[in-house]
C-alpha cells in the first residue's frame, strides 16, 4: 500500500473522531456513558464513509508452478500398419500415458495426425494420407512462447502437404522422433511416378511417363505393361541393376473416344520380392472432342493479363492467348470465346467481329478505358463519366443463380480500381459480386452475367485481379481456388445449357487419395439460394449395384457431400430435393490407389535429421529405454514458478455498506431508546 494511501485513512480517522466528538461531547457539561458509546458508533459511521471514498488497494502476489509441457504425437496413418509396427505403437502411447515420473514433471498432451491432427481419442491407423507439416505449423501456434518437447512417434514417410523437415525450423523446442521400423533393405520394384495429363483430345495422342525404381543389388529383368481393361496398350521389358537402379518410359497412347478413360500401369513383380503394391498404379484421362480457345484482347500491357491466361490454362480443356485488337479480325476463326480487356478508341472492328461471329464475351474495366468510347461500342452498358477512380471491395451475391460460385473470402481479397460514377444497363442482368466501399455494399455490381440473342456475356468493372489471385495463393498456398473461379466463368461462356434451379459441381475422376466431395445449388422459383432445402444423393456402384443415400450438409453458399469412404469403382449418382420433384444425375470414376502402402521402411535419416535439427535425440521404437530418462534428466525442462500481481482492494465495499447500515442503525436505536430524538 502507498504511503499516501495510508496518510489519506490517517486523516480520514482524525476527521471522523473529530466530526463524532463535535456532535455528541462538544458543549456538553454531563457526560454519560452512552455518549462515549455514541461517539463510536458515529466515528465508525464517518470512518466507514471515508474509506469507501479513498477505496484503499494493496498489492496482492500468488506464486504458482508451472510444469513444462511435453507434447506427444502419434502418425494414426495406414503405412503404420502395412510396416507391422501398430501393436507396438499402442504399447509405446500406453507407458507414455501410465509413467508417473513423467506425469509428475510435465503436462502431457497427446494427438494423433494423418492428413490434419487431432486429440488422440483411439489409435486406428485407418488415415489415407500422412502430413507431419501439420503438427508442427500448430504447435507453432500454440506452444510458440512454452516450454513443450515433442515426441514425434511416425515412420517418417510423408504423403501430403510441405516437406516437415523445413516446417520444423518454426518450431523451436526439441523434438524427439521415434521410428516406427527398421533400415533393412528389401529387394523391391516399384512405379516411383507417373506423370500425365488430366485431359487429352478425340483423334490425338497423349504422352504418358513412367519412373520406374529398383532398390536391390543383383541384376533383374521385368516387363511394364499398360493395360485399359483387358487389353494391353503398351508393353516394354526392363533390366535394373546396382548402377542403373532407375528407369524413365515414355509412351503415347491413343484418344480415340470421348469420356473418361482407365488404365494399369504395372511392372511384373520379382520372386523375392516383398511388397507388389508399389508395382501397381491406376490412371484415368478424360477425352474430350474440342479444346476452347480464349483470345485476350487488350491493347495495354498488364499484370492482370498474365494472371488470367494462367488461370485459363490451368485446365488443359482451355488455352488462352494475348492478342492486339488489330490482330483479332485475321485471327477470330481461331477462338471460341473472347476476353476484352480495358477496350478504347482501337476496339471497333473487335466489337464488329464478335457481333459477326456471335461469339461471347467477357468484359473487364477500369482505369484504363476509354468510357465514352466503350458506352457508344456496346448499348447495354452506360457509365456515368466522371474522370474519377475509386477502389472496390467485393461482396459475393449468395443468390445467384447461374452455376456454383464457391465463397473465396472475397471480402478479404484486394480492392479493384474503376472508374466512379453510377451504371444504367438495358436489360436484366445477374450480379456474381457486389461493390463494397469502407464496408458498406452498394447495389451496384462489381461482376455480373447477363444473356441476349442466344448469346452469354460477363462483365467485370474493375482491374486488379492479379491481385486476387496473389491473395487466394497467400490464403490456400495454391492458385487453384481462383483459378477454378475464373474457370468457371469460362465454362459458363462456353456452354449453351438452360438455367437450371438445381446445379451440381463435381470431377469426372477421382484419384484413390482425393477427397471425393461433390457441391450443388438449389434455388427457390424466383431463383433465389434456398438454404432451407433438403438435398440427399444417391451413389451405386455399377459393378455390384450396391447403393448408399446421403444428405448435403450446407456451407455457407452451397451445399456438400463427402463420398470419400468410397472405394474404388464406378459409380452414378442422382441428387434431388425432398419436397420438389427436381433432380440431377451424373457419373464418376475412383482410382484405386493407396499411398500409404507404397513404403517399404521407415524414413530413418530424415527423422534423425530432424532430431539433430531441433536439439532432440531419435530412438528406434525397439530401443526406446533411454528416452524417459533422457527428458527428467534434461535441464532444459524445469518447473518454472511464475507470480501473479493483483492490485485488490483492502475492504470489499459490500460490506463496508453493510457496515455503515448496521452502525447507524444502533445510533437510531440508542438515541431513540434514550429519549434523544
Amino acid at each position: 500500500m502507498q504511503t499516501e494511501t495510508i496518510l489519506y485513512i490517517i486523516l480520514a480517522g482524525i476527521i471522523a473522531l473529530s466530526l463524532a466528538l463535535f456532535q455528541y461531547m462538544y458543549k456538553t457539561k454531563k457526560r454519560k456513558r452512552v455518549d462515549f458509546l455514541l461517539v463510536f458508533l458515529r466515528f465508525i459511521t464517518l470512518f466507514s464513509v471515508f474509506l469507501l471514498l479513498i477505496n484503499p488497494k494493496f498489492d496482492s502476489t500468488t506464486y504458482f508452478n508451472e510444469k513444462p509441457n511435453l507434447l506427444i504425437a502419434v502418425d494414426n496413418s495406414e503405412s503404420v500398419k502395412y510396416l507391422d509396427q501398430d501393436q507396438k505403437t499402442r504399447e509405446l502411447v500406453v507407458l507414455l500415458q501410465q509413467n508417473k515420473a513423467l506425469n509428475e514433471r510435465f503436462d502431457i498432451a497427446f494427438f494423433s495426425f494423418g492428413k490434419t491432427i487431432n486429440s488422440l481419442d483411439n489409435l486406428s491407423f485407418d488415415e489415407k494420407q500422412t502430413n507431419p507439416t501439420v503438427v508442427f505449423d500448430q504447435f507453432s501456434q500454440v506452444y510458440g512462447n512454452a516450454i513443450a518437447p515433442l515426441i514425434l512417434i511416425s515412420d517418417g514417410n510423408q504423403t501430403y502437404g510441405n516437406d516437415y523437415e523445413f516446417a520444423a525450423q518454426n518450431y523451436k523446442q526439441a523434438v524427439y522422433p521415434v521410428i516406427l521400423g527398421d533400415t533393412t533393405q528389401y529387394t523391391d520394384l516399384k512405379i516411383e511416378q507417373l506423370n500425365v495429363n488430366k485431359y487429352a483430345y478425340l483423334k490425338n495422342k497423349f504422352p504418358v511417363e513412367i519412373i520406374a525404381v529398383y532398390n536391390g543389388s543383383e541384376e533383374v529383368s521385368t516387363q511394364l505393361t499398360v493395360s485399359s481393361g483387358n487389353t494391353i496398350v503398351y508393353s516394354e521389358n526392363l533390366t535394373f541393376n546396382h548402377e542403373q537402379s532407375s528407369r524413365l518410359v515414355n509412351m503415347s497412347l491413343p484418344a480415340n473416344s470421348p469420356g473418361v478413360h482407365s488404365y494399369k500401369a504395372e511392372l511384373k513383380p520379382l520372386s523375392n520380392e516383398k511388397n507388389t503394391v508399389n508395382n501397381i498404379k491406376n490412371f484415368a484421362v478424360e477425352v474430350i472432342d474440342r479444346k476452347t480457345h480464349v483470345a485476350i484482347i487488350s491493347d495495354i500491357m498488364h499484370p492482370d493479363l498474365g494472371a488470367l491466361k494462367k488461370a485459363i490454362e490451368s485446365n488443359e480443356q482451355r488455352q488462352a492467348s494475348i492478342i492486339k485488337p488489330s490482330d483479332f479480325t485475321n485471327l477470330s476463326d481461331d477462338f471460341q470465346q473472347v476476353i476484352i480487356y480495358q477496350p478504347n478508341q482501337n476496339f471497333k472492328e473487335v466489337y464488329s467481329e464478335i457481333e459477326l461471329l456471335n461469339l461471347n464475351t467477357f468484359t473487364i474495366l477500369g482505369t484504363q478505358t476509354n468510357w465514352l468510347e466503350f458506352n457508344k461500342l456496346q448499348p447495354y452498358m452506360q457509365q456515368t463519366v466522371t474522370n474519377q477512380y475509386e477502389d472496390f471491395q467485393p461482396s459475393l451475391n449468395s443468390n445467384y443463380s447461374v452455376f456454383i460460385i464457391d465463397d473465396l473470402n472475397f471480402s478479404d481479397f484486394p480492392p479493384l480500381q474503376t472508374e466512379f460514377g453510377a451504371t444504367t444497363f438495358s436489360l436484366p442482368i445477374e450480379t456474381i459480386l457486389y461493390k463494397t466501399v469502407s464496408g458498406i455494399q452498394l447495389k451496384e455490381p462489381l461482376l455480373y452475367t447477363y444473356e441476349v440473342d442466344q448469346k452469354r456475356a460477363a462483365v467485370l468493372n474493375g482491374e486488379g485481379v492479379w491481385r486476387w489471385r496473389a491473395q487466394s495463393y497467400l490464403d490456400e498456398q495454391s492458385f487453384h481456388d481462383f483459378d477454378n473461379f475464373i474457370g468457371k466463368i469460362v465454362q459458363y461462356l462456353d456452354s449453351g445449357q438452360q438455367r437450371s434451379r438445381l446445379n451440381i459441381s463435381y470431377e469426372s475422376f477421382y484419384n484413390g487419395t482425393d477427397n471425393v466431395i461433390l457441391t450443388a445449388q438449389f434455388f427457390n422459383k424466383t431463383y433465389e439460394f434456398d438454404d432451407t432445402a433438403n438435398l440427399e444423393i444417391t451413389v451405386k456402384n455399377k459393378e455390384n449395384e450396391q447403393s448408399q443415400t446421403v444428405p448435403f450438409i450446407l456451407k455457407q453458399t452451397n451445399f456438400q457431400v463427402d463420398l470419400s469412404g468410397l472405394e474404388a469403382g464406378d459409380y452414378e449418382f442422382t441428387v434431388k430435393t425432398q419436397h420438389e420433384n427436381i433432380s440431377q444425375s451424373g457419373e464418376f470414376k475412383i482410382l484405386e490407389y493407396n499411398v500409404e502402402q507404397q513404403f517399404l521402411n521407415a524414413n530413418v535419416s530424415k527423422l534423425q535429421n530432424l532430431a539433430n535439427q531441433n536439439q532432440g535425440v531419435s530412438y528406434f521404437i525397439d530401443d526406446i529405454d533411454a528416452l524417459v530418462p533422457q527428458l527428467l534428466n534434461d535441464e532444459r525442462f524445469v518447473t518454472i514458478q511464475k507470480s501473479i500481481k493483483k492490485v485488490v482492494p483492502l475492504l470489499d465495499w459490500k460490506f463496508l455498506l453493510a457496515f455503515i447500515a448496521l452502525s447507524l442503525s444502533a445510533e437510531w436505536f440508542i438515541r431513540k431508546y434514550n429519549g434523544l430524538i
